[in-house]
């Protein structure tokens, strides 16, 4: 089923998958800086996590069509 949203809500979604893809860049390259092996752990589940969004996104915008 595709979904009718505006540019500017297709636009808000990429922002959003854009700053999900930093927070993973950012949480796997702390992890190899860190020394806490609890602060690795929990950077490894925002890693998991923010995937998990991204990919979440990723479904919204291949349902997407523009009106």
């Amino acid at each position: 089923m595709n979904t009718s949203y505006a540019l500017h809500e297709m636009l808000e979604v990429h922002e959003m998958a854009a700053f999900k893809t930093v927070c993973i860049t950012k949480s796997k390259t702390m992890q190899a800086l860190v020394t806490d092996p609890e602060l690795r752990q929990i950077l490894q589940q925002d890693v998991q996590l923010s995937q998990q969004q991204l990919q979440e996104l990723g479904g919204v915008l291949s349902k997407v069509t523009l009106t």
